[in-house]
């Protein structure tokens, strides 16, 4: 499966109406939909300025991570209607000891895209091996500088030569296995410009996927720079040489053609609410699903949720206004 064609997909159709219906029967079908956002353990190795883990009385509410057997019920509850599973969602997944197993979980319920996302500094070529070998699709790598002193002026803790290690063995590994490699570079006026620069230190051979995202506020970061109009002027033609060495490289690009205004509405992410599930030892999809004794089925049977996605068929995209913004990208294939 494909899943940015189906980003692009979700792009092309420009009625919630059609997204919605879709979304209706397939739950009525019991068919696959889900996003499932998986967090095994709320901890995170590095304290990246732009992240809420440099909020250390935030960090301590992040406690937890699942046992074995709980991972085993989780899978059971909701892995039947994944779409794609994305282990990591707000920390860092290297630091689960079993992660190759949570991957064999979900090929094990037969998730059709499973990803991990992840700062790579704990990956090595053998623990690499490990996930690929467990069945995983793909790697989603996140990147807040182009140069040494960018990367570990943002990423706190982070090395930079171990990063490009784990690039190196991407590179080697993909003569052998078919999987994909993401980079997700959030951007700031202070690390937007170097962009132009990304392929002098990173091997357009190494990665498939480039997203480039403008920053945004997700807590009480240590980063608190986040006017991006400084850089209007010059983001179009940025962004326009990243697009050429992207095609020269074979590289799917997935960037705004313009920088998000606050007030616009992306009608692509008016769905995201109805597909994102997550789940974290503190959270599980929405409050009240007990997960240990019900399914997803069970559980949104009980709330009304097919009821709930027939009925946003019918709504106005200024009701569903709440979603804007979610998927702040162009897709771009080559």
């Amino acid at each position: 499966m494909d899943i940015y064609k189906l980003l692009q997909l979700n792009r092309k159709i420009k009625s919630h109406q059609v997204k919605f219906l879709g979304l209706y029967l397939l739950h009525k079908l019991n068919k696959r939909y889900l996003a499932v956002n998986l967090d095994p353990v709320l901890a995170c190795n590095l304290r990246c300025k732009m992240c809420y883990f440099t909020d250390a009385d935030y960090v301590k509410t992040l406690k937890g991570q699942f046992k074995e057997e709980e991972l085993e019920q989780v899978a059971k509850a909701i892995f039947k209607r994944a779409l794609k599973l994305q282990i990591g969602c707000g920390t860092e997944p290297t630091l689960y000891k079993n992660l190759p197993k949570i991957v064999a979980l979900g090929k094990q319920y037969q998730v059709p895209y499973i990803s991990i996302t992840t700062n790579a500094n704990l990956l090595t070529e053998d623990s690499i091996k490990e996930l690929l070998d467990a069945g995983l699709n793909e790697f989603t790598i996140s990147l807040h500088g182009v140069t040494k002193e960018s990367y570990e002026g943002f990423m706190k803790k982070a090395n930079y030569e171990k990063f490009h290690e784990a690039f190196k063995a991407f590179a080697k590994l993909k003569k052998r296995y078919d999987f994909k490699v993401r980079i997700n570079y959030t951007f700031n006026k202070d690390n937007f410009h170097e962009l132009t620069h990304l392929f002098k230190h990173f091997d357009g051979q190494s990665f498939d996927v480039l997203q480039i995202r403008p920053i945004q506020k997700i807590g009480n970061t240590e980063y608190q720079e986040f006017d991006l109009d400084v850089l209007r002027k010059d983001y179009p033609n940025i962004i326009g040489q990243i697009r050429t060495n992207c095609k020269a490289n074979n590289i799917v690009l997935l960037a705004p053609d313009q920088i998000p205004s606050k007030e616009s509405i992306n009608d692509s992410s008016l769905i995201f609410d109805y597909t994102f599930c997550y789940v974290s030892p503190q959270k599980f999809w929405k409050n009240g699903f007990q997960w240990r004794e019900e399914s997803f089925n069970e559980y949104s049977k009980k709330i009304g949720w097919e009821k709930q996605l027939f009925s946003n068929i019918f709504k106005s995209k200024k009701t569903l206004k709440s979603l804007s913004n979610r998927l702040n990208y162009e897709v771009d294939f080559n």
